[in-house]
């Protein structure tokens, strides 16, 4: 059976270089599979991801939860049902727990309303494993400060540090699906842990029919 595998983590946390390099990985093996990102793996999702990213386009608290709950029905409809159906399975760059902690924990707005409305965008669609790379938040920010801005450069160590625990929070509440990895650690020994995590629930028949 295919499955769907998110990496999730704070902006600094060295995320998208441990999904690409995931990706390069699973590829080397000659597996058959699907990567995407959020927001965005649509023509939809890409020109929300410019609007939703836009420092100097003000959006309120609700439009921005809306609009990534717009961004993420249109990847799953469009891409990543189709790709499961087909019995191919999805990497994913971020998916429904980045609302939750970023939206509902960061932004304040009630987690219930976040969960509510990425669950009528989804239509429930859950990963069978999620990644999140953890650490500090004054590591995070250095980082993210050193690669440039988006909407979120702008925002206090305050909204980071409840980012943080909101993720925290959720993978207390689900130790089985959500596993947590030291991201301050050297990028390579992260990546072995990413593989490890992987290779653990990743479908053998589909690596032995690549």
């Amino acid at each position: 059976m295919p499955v769907l595998i998110t990496l999730e983590g704070l902006d600094g946390s060295g995320k998208t270089t441990q999904f690409e390099q995931l990706v390069e990985y699973l590829r080397t093996l000659g597996h058959e599979f699907v990567a995407t990102r959020e927001p965005g793996g649509t023509a939809a999702g890409e020109a929300l991801r410019r609007l939703l990213l836009d420092p100097d386009l003000p959006l309120t608290i609700h439009s921005e939860a809306f609009l990534y709950a717009a961004a993420r029905a249109e990847l799953v409809e469009r891409v990543v049902r189709p790709a499961l159906y087909a019995g191919r399975s999805v990497v994913l760059d971020r998916y429904v727990d980045s609302s939750v902690a970023y939206q509902a924990y960061g932004r304040g707005l009630p987690p219930e309303f976040v969960m509510a409305i990425n669950e009528m965008g989804t239509g429930g669609l859950r990963p069978h494993r999620t990644i999140l790379l953890d650490l500090p938040v004054a590591l995070a920010l250095e980082r993210k400060r050193q690669a440039g801005g988006d909407r979120f450069e702008r925002e206090t160590a305050e909204f980071f540090e409840r980012v943080r625990e909101g993720y925290l929070e959720l993978a207390a509440a689900e130790p089985e699906r959500i596993r947590v990895v030291d991201a301050s650690r050297p990028p390579g020994e992260v990546q072995a842990e990413v593989r490890r995590l992987v290779r653990e629930i990743w479908p053998v028949r589909q690596g032995a029919n690549a």
